[in-house]
């Protein structure tokens, strides 16, 4: 008996891809998405001022936050650390926090630097910087009751 042996097909990097997708029963890579669409995709790096408040066990959120603007992932320098506590009406819930000591911050004014995921109902903001403020939080204004509305 004799046994012919097969050439070798040659594929391109295409199919390379498509055949390992399909072998690992994932679906086709996107790759060939239009740069518009990949930039819309873009997060950008904010900062933002606001109430430092532990809402459950490891779980931090930045409330009376100010709008976010974009800046550099860098702490803030002393022109944008602020002089008075800023209230703002924003609330993002605060992740990639393990690298900083938050329980030392809790209740205080902070500037909060990082990459603002927009998401509903709450953005997020991964963090990359921490800075105090003010030592206090001003006190939250109390929603009115039923009877002062």
């Amino acid at each position: 008996m004799r046994v012919e042996r097969v050439s070798s097909i040659r594929l391109d990097w295409t199919q390379r891809a498509f055949l390992a997708c399909l072998a690992l029963g994932t679906a086709w890579p996107l790759a060939e998405r239009p740069l518009v669409a990949q930039a819309a995709r873009r997060v950008d790096i904010v900062s933002t001022t606001g109430c430092l408040r532990e809402q459950s066990a490891g779980t931090w959120m930045l409330v009376n936050a100010t709008d976010p603007v974009k800046s550099s992932a860098n702490a803030p320098s002393k022109k944008e650390l602020p002089t008075t506590p800023a209230m703002g009406k924003r609330e993002f819930h605060l992740i990639g926090v393990g690298e900083f000591d938050l329980p030392s911050l809790k209740g205080q004014v902070v500037v909060v630097k990082g990459l603002h995921i927009v998401a509903t109902p709450v953005s997020r903001l991964n963090v990359t910087a921490v800075t105090s403020g003010a030592p206090t939080c001003p006190a939250a204004s109390s929603k009115p009751s039923r009877s002062q509305r």
